[in-house]
């Protein structure tokens, strides 16, 4: 079967965003783009945990809610959330109600600002797993990688929540870390060129 399928336009992407509009408009102008503000960083390790067992577009036509629902990912404050926040977004029926995930974000952003103040940025802490180009699979052939093991490990022994390596490197390609475009689709050289201009954060 081929990787790629030709969209409304004609012209070839990536097989998994079939002829969905809101899929092609992510997969075009957001999967795979390099990232470095620390808020889309911490979104998107959040939505990728709620994802697990779901499908990423069931999360993705939910995103506007979860925003909604998480104060825009502000980490300091979602940070501070109690109990009646847990409360609050159990009865939110526009987003996925799992409590274990939602108390994870909540850890997860107690994480992220021990993280900040140690590493500076969340950024320059997740771009140190970017893995060297020579050494990766071809694209979309594994859904682990070497980084995403270590650092999938690393998050852990920091007190991180359902951050395991399926999950890291599902970030890690939709972030930039990788270009994970098929090499006819259309939207890789223009990830590629993202990548090569991107500076990479240091603190």
């Amino acid at each position: 079967m081929s990787q790629t399928i030709a969209g409304p336009d004609g012209r070839l992407r990536c097989r998994w965003c079939g002829d969905m509009p809101e899929m092609i408009a992510y997969h075009d102008v957001e999967w795979g783009f390099p990232v470095v503000d620390d808020r889309r960083l911490f979104e998107k390790l959040c939505l990728e945990s709620f994802q697990s067992g779901l499908s990423w577009r069931t999360i993705l036509t939910k995103r506007e809610n979860f925003r909604a629902a998480f104060d825009q990912f502000d980490i300091d404050r979602i940070a501070s959330y109690t109990e009646q926040d847990v409360a609050r977004l159990l009865q939110d029926e526009g987003i996925v109600r799992h409590r274990g995930k939602i108390e994870a974000v909540i850890n997860n952003a107690q994480r992220a600002q021990e993280l900040v103040k140690r590493e500076g940025s969340l950024a320059a802490y997740f771009w140190r797993y970017e893995p060297n180009e020579s050494l990766l699979a071809e694209p979309q052939t594994v859904s682990v990688s070497a980084e995403s093991e270590k650092l999938s490990k690393d998050l852990k022994k920091q007190g991180w929540k359902f951050v395991g390596p399926t999950t890291v490197y599902s970030f890690m390609q939709a972030m930039g870390l990788i270009n994970d475009h098929v090499s006819d689709c259309v939207t890789r050289n223009q990830v590629e060129q993202a990548r090569e201009s991107f500076q990479r954060p240091v603190e």
